[in-house]
């Protein structure tokens, strides 16, 4: 299937490893041009050269803490200069912060918030009127499935995902009718790198296929398996095309079946 993404403009943030980076890289091979973000350049140059040699295409890259305004529309402005546009913003930054409710004290809430909130509303207020001036786009925010079933000392990282998804369905809802579209996807336990710090700190000392079977016991998921970072790239370049012309405020689980939420 064509998913129509050549040519398409995508800028992805906390896109140096992990999920953003193999979206980064599918997203490449489908044709987009694509514009790589992360606080880190060094890791940022790393995700670059390995995308290149990867793929044999070169993707862009900026320097952009999400909680930067003026470095996210300074890499926003930069983008659109050069493309003439932005088509697909993925929302990926984020880290995962949780404790017991007492134990959590206000400045990790405002450390949470201002990263998965605001840093949200900064790029995404940033393209928006890119794209209502096209009448198109497609926004994608990479949340977490606790977003929709919190369990017990989650916070702030829960609620903050709760919040994330509501931002998702206003968006929708308000920019609709300029043919935007905006979407989530529910991550489960998916390989990334704190997870493989998981699983080489495990004092057990399993293989990578033990540790994740156990993982998906502990985690009730009965796919039996933790998921790979390109399993989730794969379903967010599919909302992010033309494919997905007619989709959006969905909130998408790529957990192997493990929330109890649909």
């Amino acid at each position: 299937m064509d998913l129509g993404l050549k040519g398409k403009v995508a800028v992805i943030t906390g896109a140096s490893r992990g999920i953003g980076f193999e979206t980064a890289k599918t997203l490449a091979e489908e044709g987009a041009q694509v514009v790589i973000t992360a606080r880190h350049e060094d890791r940022l140059i790393e995700a670059q050269t390995a995308i290149k040699e990867a793929t044999g295409v070169e993707v862009d890259y900026a320097v952009a803490d999400v909680t930067d305004l003026p470095a996210v529309q300074k890499a926003i402005t930069d983008t659109a200069s050069k493309y003439g546009t932005i088509d697909i913003l993925v929302n990926n930054a984020g880290g995962h912060r949780a404790g017991s409710f007492e134990q959590v004290d206000n400045d990790t809430w405002r450390f949470d918030l201002e990263i998965k909130i605001i840093g949200v509303a900064n790029f995404t207020r940033e393209v928006l009127p890119y794209m209502r001036k096209q009448a198109s786009g497609s926004i994608i925010s990479v949340v977490s499935n606790s977003g929709k079933t919190p369990g017990p000392k989650s916070v702030p990282t829960s609620p903050a995902r709760s919040a994330g998804l509501a931002v998702i369905k206003e968006l929708s809802k308000e920019y609709g009718e300029y043919n935007i579209r905006a979407n989530a996807v529910c991550i489960g336990y998916i390989r990334s790198e704190q997870v493989e710090k998981m699983w080489l700190n495990d004092p057990e000392n399993p293989t990578w296929e033990e540790f994740s079977k156990q993982k998906a016991k502990d985690t009730h998921t009965p796919m039996g398996r933790v998921g790979e970072t390109t399993e989730a790239a794969k379903v967010i370049s599919f909302l992010a095309s033309d494919a997905a012309s007619y989709v959006s405020g969905a909130a998408v689980n790529i957990d192997g079946g493990a929330s109890d939420a649909m």
